[in-house]
């Protein structure tokens, strides 16, 4: 009686098989993606417990937890044989017009193989055509300028590499040839910092005789690092201006002219493009926001920081002209030959790689030159979120005693502000003979840090003698304002602003400096800033980027040790509920306990 019923579901049993099998692959290959597809995410994830955390002497949060994602065991490692290959197979309109490039998902396992091998996606790039095309980003105002460039001077493009991508150092290449004025361009210089790779021997010897401009090709079997390579670059350039490039970018129309305009109406101008992004997933070219310039953090970090004060009203005059910069990031600047030999070049001393863009910034600006960010040049630069390079002796070793160096012969004060709070750079300060820089300082007649900060960097956030720098402490809850700890790779992390126990050891993390104006400033630019409207009936205070507006003016009452909002005349306060997540508030000035603060000073010289 039940067979036929049976026979029947026997030949439905397929039919029903087949959709659960699709949803398991479905399932399963969702959950491979969601760990695998970006290599660049796999890390340590931190469970909600048993874990530690705890805050280092530079004010940096460390989380240790257990590693969760896919065991390093099972990652598909990259051979010896893909390291030497160069697989570069271009697709006819891959990243057309700066457009993102697609991987399948087919691809994907040798996507996150070839992703190891030099921090990109690899794959991406070596489908796209070694000239293809970006959009012309500039303002329209800039396409009709420097049209009288035939009387500009020449220039020599030094370009160095170590075991790069053929895909990537080529393109560089083809975009500075293809986007050039033939008459501006009379050589490129590669420099070869000991890569290891086979296709960037003899096959790129015998490739680059076949450019349509000048290549030079200059071989290190040993690494040199950055700084001797592109000395090594300069020594044998002819050109009038020598314009450095890493070997991962891509340069858009107009680049080059309005750089080298600049350089001709004053050569001890150092000039460096807008730095657009070239991402390190999709190879899609995205423009870069132009209000911002360079400076540096206490710990001698490079950061991109909001334009502000004369600059900024420059900029909005007219968003073609150049603007200072007090630091530049190093990796893309033009400078008169000439010029940079009078100044002292490079700091020879300095190894592998860091600090040196800061060095030059300084001594530049200190010693009668200036640096601006030009507008109307932009070259997307390829950022990755790590680095695939190795550090002779150490990168803890290398890049502290660059930046070492760099405190030692042009911070005067300075230096022992930033010796007191990272250690790694007091480790190795005694290491240092920085005498033949200190003679080139003297000789060039340079001035001193205090007018670097004074003139050049006029918002910056450094202690100074005629400002509080300190721990600002609650008089009733006895807790100190803390830094908000933010994203672990945020550069400027912000959040409500909060309380914490006051360390015993003087750390970043609870150190701020008030400013003559008003501002409440702590690292990496960071502002103690109020609402002028309430949200929910509350007035929540944040730690946010500095922007230099009134909403982040305050005043200190001695006496009564209020801090009192300038825009509304309120008190910084505790929330009512007085709890750590709700952080701190502005109200009615009560003078109350919770609304007087000291102002604790910290010896910083």
């Amino acid at each position: 009686m039940l067979g036929g019923p049976i026979r029947k579901c026997r030949k439905l049993w397929p039919l029903l098989i087949l959709p659960l099998a699709l949803l398991l692959i479905v399932f399963t290959t969702k959950t491979y993606l969601d760990q695998n597809v970006s290599p660049q995410k796999i890390g340590f994830r931190s469970r909600t417990h048993q874990q530690e955390e705890y805050v280092d002497r530079n004010g940096i949060k460390v989380v240790v937890g257990h590693y969760i994602g896919p065991s390093v065991k099972k990652l598909p490692n990259a051979s010896r044989d893909m390291i030497n290959a160069n697989d570069f197979a271009p697709v006819r309109g891959a990243g057309k017009d700066g457009r993102p490039v697609v991987i399948q998902p087919k691809d994907l396992l040798k996507m996150q193989q070839l992703f190891q091998i030099n921090r990109f996606n690899l794959l991406a790039s070596d489908r796209i055509p070694l000239n293809r095309s970006l959009p012309d980003v500039r303002r329209k105002k800039c396409r009709y300028l420097y049209e009288d460039y035939d009387t500009y001077p020449s220039s020599s493009v030094i370009i160095v590499f170590h075991n790069e991508a053929w895909s990537t150092l080529f393109r560089t290449v083809w975009s500075v040839i293809n986007r050039s004025p033939r008459e501006l361009l009379k050589e490129i210089i590669l420099v070869d910092d000991a890569s290891e790779r086979e296709f960037l021997k003899t096959p790129l010897d015998e490739y680059v005789k076949s450019l349509p401009v000048t290549t030079k090709v200059i071989r290190n079997s040993k690494r040199v690092g950055l700084v001797k390579a592109r000395l090594q670059g300069a020594a044998r350039s002819f050109g009038e201006v020598l314009v450095f490039l890493d070997a991962h970018c891509e340069c858009t129309r107009g680049w080059l002219e309005s750089l080298l305009a600049r350089i001709k109406q004053d050569r001890k101008t150092v000039v460096c493009p807008v730095i657009d992004i070239i991402n390190d997933d999709s190879f899609a070219y995205v423009k870069s926001f132009e209000l911002h310039w360079g400076a540096l953090n206490w710990n001698l970090q490079f950061r991109w920081y909001t334009l502000g004060g004369r600059e900024l009203k420059k900029r909005k005059m007219d968003t073609t002209e150049p603007f200072f910069t007090p630091t530049m990031a190093g990796g893309l600047f033009a400078v008169d030959r000439e010029y940079f030999q009078e100044i002292g070049s490079y700091d020879e001393e300095m190894r592998i790689w860091g600090g040196e863009n800061l060095e030059l910034s300084f001594r530049i600006w200190q010693c009668g030159g200036k640096i601006e960010i030009v507008p109307c040049s932009h070259v997307g630069h390829l950022f990755r979120k790590s680095s695939p390079y190795t550090f002779p002796g150490g990168i803890t070793k290398t890049l502290y005693s660059n930046l070492a160096r760099v405190a030692l012969v042009w911070m005067d004060e300075w230096a022992e502000f930033y010796f007191k709070f990272n250690e790694n750079a007091r480790n190795v300060r005694a290491d240092q003979n920085v005498s033949s820089r200190l003679e080139l300082r003297k000789r060039l007649k340079c001035k001193n840090f205090e007018w670097y900060l004074d003139n050049v960097w006029t918002q910056h956030f450094f202690p100074k003698k005629d400002r509080f720098f300190g721990r600002i402490k609650n008089l009733e809850e006895d807790l100190c304002l803390i830094k908000p700890l933010g994203k672990l790779n945020s550069n400027q992390p912000t959040g409500i602003a909060k309380l914490n126990e006051c360390l015993k050891h003087d750390m970043i993390i609870e150190m701020f400096v008030m400013t003559k104006e008003g501002f409440v400033v702590t690292d990496d630019s960071i502002c103690l800033d109020a609402p002028e409207k309430e949200t929910d009936g509350v007035k929540t205070v944040r730690i946010m980027a500095c922007n230099w507006a009134n909403r982040q003016k305050w005043k200190y009452n001695e006496k009564t040790k209020e801090f009192i909002h300038v825009s509304n005349n309120l008190c910084l306060d505790v929330a009512p509920s007085k709890k750590y997540e709700d952080g701190l508030v502005i109200t009615k000035c009560m003078n109350t306990d919770t609304q007087k603060w000291i102002l604790e000073a910290v010896p910083w010289t």
